[in-house]
């Protein structure tokens, strides 16, 4: 906290049209620095909402969305990964207070519940994440339903950077529209995963 407050205070990040000029200049090499780096906060707690919403104040709405995507998509099955060697007991233990919520939506479960979790508004990334390893999810199934899902909420992050840094008509209709997507597909999604729960046997 202190060192946020410190880096608040003492340092000036570029204008936009700075920023944007740099990252032109770094050529395709800016690109792929930029995936990089989202792929290195969706392996941590820190929230992709700041990556995604950088990628379309910095990139647009097109570019800022795919590079968003394949970065978050990247340090997502990287978690996954690592939560595989971590072990069940470690990564529930390193997810704290969010374990219970993990193990009652992911235990047994499979794509319709990474997707959920996913699409979920006020779900963190690395919960499911980490959740999806330790607790044996397949990963065609996590990458897949990674893959798919975080496409809306993507989308609808990067059209507000959009929208910031170029209020017009058309960013603000994606932004609209994109987080009526999100909440729709939210709802199908958890209507799925519920059917699917219920058809599984022993399931009351």
């Amino acid at each position: 906290m202190l060192a946020m407050l410190w880096l608040a205070f003492n340092v000036r990040l570029p204008e936009l049209s700075t920023l944007q000029s740099q990252i032109a200049a770094l050529g395709v090499w800016g690109l792929f620095a930029f995936i990089a780096l989202y792929a290195v906060v969706a392996l941590t707690p820190i929230p992709v909402t700041i990556m995604a919403v950088t990628g379309g104040l910095v990139f647009g709405l097109p570019v800022g969305t795919l590079l968003s995507l394949i970065g978050v998509v990247i340090g997502c099955y990287g978690a996954y990964w690592l939560a595989r060697a971590l072990g069940r007991e470690t990564v529930l233990r390193m997810l704290g207070g969010h374990a219970r919520m993990v193990e009652e939506r992911l235990e047994g479960g499979g794509f319709f519940a990474v997707c959920t979790l996913r699409l979920m508004p006020g779900v963190p990334y690395w919960p499911v994440n980490y959740g999806s390893g330790a607790l044996g999810i397949r990963s065609h199934d996590f990458l897949v339903a990674t893959a798919l899902s975080s496409l809306p909420g993507q989308l609808s992050l990067v059209a507000i950077g959009a929208f910031i840094a170029e209020p017009s008509l058309l960013n603000g209709i994606v932004v609209a529209v994109s987080w009526a997507a999100v909440i729709a597909l939210t709802v199908v999604s958890f209507r799925r995963w519920r059917s699917t729960r219920e058809d599984q046997p022993g399931s009351v």
